[in-house]
């Protein structure tokens, strides 16, 4: 196929110029109507191709032209048997995986990192999470991936499970074995999901991780907009084989997507997907190798340290994405969040995230030698500024046990709820979630026992500035648990 076409950019413009009067939505028509300094701002091209679904430019619910040609054009860059088009982003794809295969009472094994879309699809469908905890870095306190031997044992504990859902890699690039446990899952005919979120750019160069195509897997959810080019909140969502069914994906997908499609968004997946296909070697290529060498520079610092490929070594950190610089500071006696409003507020850095350990910068094929120099400059600064602070010392890691699962989180969401003190919580059933987000991961979702460590968690997290978000009472005073009815007497 040829990589170089975009059926779906090239529609829009073929449809453009011929300057159809428009009697249909969107009510600016072109920008003529849109307040004139936004208008101004963005520049016409912007405004003339916000179309709607008319017959020339296709429809995503029911693709036949344009947008189908663009979609199978992405099927064979990513090494899928289909693609479908995700205007909702990757957590729409992710929920329409999980919708695809479970319906309510079913089981699907989960590693407990999981984004809160997959708690989200977990509500909706009713499933049954299964758990599985991921390897701890104990150096960087943060969480890699689950095993194969870990998902083997939770199938043979739970063999009427219907999906194995991985995320390859996590947030902070690390990839585990995920062949393998493709492998093993499929050996009881198991179709394996995977949210490979961050991980758009694995399928085009060879020093990085396996990308879930490659790897064998059924289905993947793939953030085009994260890593890829395209705009924010276009994504994709492969699949591959026949354990799951196409056509009930694309009906799912359908129930879970706006009518009213932006064609901004298809328009940069299409050619996002030509850029990758056709010159996505050469562009990661040169990331790859700024990633490298300004790991070495922050590396050259007494106290900040930024991790390579000696975290590598396990089932769980089989793999890892050099573009991801995972950098802790925990050496300099300050918590990720602390750097990360330095870095703001001294330098206009903005990272990718910061936990109580680390800050999280990503190098894309838009950074150059310069913007990673100021990083450098920066973290040089930072280094030497906190002399005083230096603990010299081992930051004890630890993140909370998984909690008991006592209803489904769908029950939980559904269930009669009462509001009590957060702070006296423990021992109750929650019917919320809670966690820190970015990068999403749940600290307790609907339906689990809430235990006096996650409080304490929760606390930490908040002390140290941390966005810690999921509960209706934004002051976190307060949550919804299950109602408890005394007994007649």
């Amino acid at each position: 196929m040829n990589q170089h076409k975009t059926p779906l950019f090239t529609g829009l413009l073929n449809h453009i110029e011929k300057n159809p009067i428009a009697f249909h939505i969107p009510g600016h028509k072109q920008g003529k109507a849109a307040e004139p300094t936004f208008r101004n701002f963005l520049g016409d091209a912007v405004f003339s191709i916000d179309l709607i679904n008319i017959e020339p430019l296709d429809d995503l619910h029911h693709p036949h032209a344009i947008i189908k040609d663009a979609q199978e054009l992405a099927a064979y860059a990513f090494g899928a048997d289909y693609t479908y088009f995700s205007v909702q982003g990757t957590s729409g794809a992710i929920m329409t995986m999980v919708l695809s295969v479970c319906n309510p009472g079913d089981k699907i094994i989960v590693p407990r990192n999981v984004h809160k879309s997959v708690t989200s699809a977990i509500i909706f469908s009713g499933a049954i999470p299964i758990f599985i905890q991921p390897e701890l870095d104990e150096k960087l306190g943060i969480s890699h991936g689950i095993t194969p031997n870990s998902v083997k044992k939770a199938i043979k504990a739970h063999p009427d499970t219907k999906a194995v859902l991985v995320i390859n890699p996590t947030y902070f690039g690390v990839a585990a074995d995920l062949e393998e446990i493709v492998r093993i899952s499929h050996i009881y005919d198991i179709p394996v999901l995977v949210d490979e979120a961050h991980g758009v750019h694995i399928h085009f160069h060879e020093e990085l991780p396996l990308s879930a195509m490659q790897a064998g897997a059924d289905l993947s959810a793939t953030s085009v907009h994260k890593l890829g080019g395209s705009l924010t909140q276009s994504s994709i969502l492969n699949l591959q084989g026949t354990r799951v069914s196409h056509k009930k994906v694309q009906t799912i997908m359908s129930m879970l997507t706006t009518t009213s499609t932006s064609y901004l968004l298809l328009a940069s997946l299409d050619t996002a997907r030509k850029q990758l296909a056709t010159n996505g070697f050469t562009l990661v290529d040169e990331a790859l190798r700024l990633a490298n060498d300004t790991r070495k520079q922050i590396n050259s610092l007494n106290y900040v340290y930024c991790a390579a490929d000696e975290i590598i070594g396990t089932e769980a950190a089989y793999s890892f994405d050099p573009t991801k610089l995972i950098i802790s500071v925990k050496d300099l006696g300050i918590t990720g969040y602390d750097a990360e409003v330095w870095l703001r507020e001294n330098f206009s850095i903005e990272v990718e995230l910061s936990d109580l350990y680390n800050i999280l910068c990503i190098i894309t094929p838009a950074d150059t030698k310069e913007s990673a120099g100021k990083l450098v400059h920066a973290l040089k600064r930072l280094d030497e500024s906190n002399t005083e602070t230096i603990c010299g010392k081992d930051v004890q890691v630890s993140i909370p046990d998984i909690p008991l699962l006592a209803l489904t989180p769908r029950d939980a969401f559904y269930a009669e709820t009462e509001i009590i003190p957060f702070c006296s919580a423990a021992g109750r059933i929650s019917a919320e979630s809670i966690m820190v987000y970015p990068p999403g991961i749940p600290i307790f979702i609907p339906g689990e026992i809430i235990t006096e460590e996650n409080i304490n968690y929760i606390h930490k997290n908040i002390r140290a500035g941390l966005p810690v978000q999921g509960l209706q009472d934004e002051t976190l005073e307060t949550i919804h648990v299950i109602k408890e009815h005394k007994p007649f007497t």
